[in-house]
């Protein structure tokens, strides 16, 4: 009989675990909506409500509705408070629904974002994406709603701890921001030291800043170790597009970009089109310019700076 009532007893639990698994592969292996079905059947009073509210807001913050989404975090920060992840989408739903809203709204969603956050940080200390949202919100938050830029190059400091790459970039970000351009430039030397594929960042740090002979260098010091190189060479016709130097080199990288089949997150050939016609344009011939800009935008239709171009070299 005790085994009877403990089966009648454990039934119901294991049901609701079962639904919640599923769910979790449903929502995982891209079927949202069908995941949708089983969460909605977990029961409040279940060990499993937590997590199925975090699942349901998950979904609701994949389709753009943060209000939703942010009300189902709540939910499940409120089932279980030990939970870092929770927190953390939890803030990050605030912070959207912040993004849209009016001055008096966002006045009211920024410190309950930042103490998400925070929350996520102190349950979890090695959660790095709470603490670089945590960096955001220092940097554009004012004093007066928790903004701090101290707090934001101590958070920098912290990730650097728990990972080198992400808290040198961030920490450059922020010194590039305060226009402390030799200690920006540090941290972005060292982000390439770590990763020599990050060393686009390092480009258009020296970009932003005027200093393309140090761009130059930078790129030329990758393509005499690898002259096949297409990524670096398409950098460095960049800079010349943007700079006005070495024309003629940055045209012969670029004439070469475009026999060549980029990779995933490599430059397009509308972008080698499109710095192809800014060569053109600062050499002064308006009629190649043009040729090159419509080339951009026959391959990509939303290029604005192959737009503005076009719109300058047609006047």
């Amino acid at each position: 009989m005790r085994a009877l009532i403990a089966l009648f007893i454990l039934f119901p639990i294991l049901l609701q675990a079962q639904l919640l698994q599923k769910a979790k592969v449903l929502y995982e292996t891209g079927k949202p909506a069908e995941a949708l079905k089983l969460l909605e059947e977990i029961a409040d009073d279940s060990k499993d409500y937590a997590e199925a509210q975090f699942y349901l807001g998950r979904i609701a913050f994949d389709k753009n509705e943060y209000d939703d989404a942010a009300e189902f975090f709540e939910e499940a920060t409120e089932a279980n408070d030990k939970n870092a992840s929770y927190f953390d989408w939890l803030g990050n739903s605030y912070g959207l629904v912040a993004r849209d809203a009016n001055v008096i709204r966002q006045g009211f969603l920024a410190p309950k974002m930042k103490a998400a956050w925070e929350k996520a940080v102190e349950l979890d200390p090695t959660l790095i994406d709470a603490r670089l949202s945590l960096i955001q919100f220092y940097l554009q938050a004012p004093g007066f709603m928790g903004g701090s830029i101290d707090k934001a190059i101590e958070t920098a400091k912290q990730v650097i701890k728990l990972d080198p790459l992400q808290g040198h970039r961030s920490l450059g970000n922020i010194y590039d921001r305060e226009q402390k351009v030799v200690e920006a430039e540090k941290e972005f030397l060292e982000v390439v030291r770590i990763d020599p594929t990050s060393q686009p960042t390092l480009v258009n740090f020296y970009n932003n800043h005027k200093q393309y002979d140090k761009a130059f260098k930078l790129l030329d010091q990758s393509l005499v170790k690898n002259p096949d190189d297409m990524a670096a060479a398409y950098q460095f016709a960049r800079v010349c597009a943007i700079s006005g130097k070495n024309l003629d080199r940055g045209e012969q990288y670029l004439k070469k970009y475009l026999i060549y089949s980029p990779k995933e997150n490599e430059p397009s050939h509308a972008g080698a089109y499109m710095r192809l016609g800014m060569i053109c344009e600062k050499r002064g011939n308006k009629t190649e310019a043009k040729r090159n800009y419509q080339k951009a935008l026959q391959l990509d239709k939303k290029m604005k700076e192959a737009e503005e171009g076009l719109e300058r070299v047609s006047k």
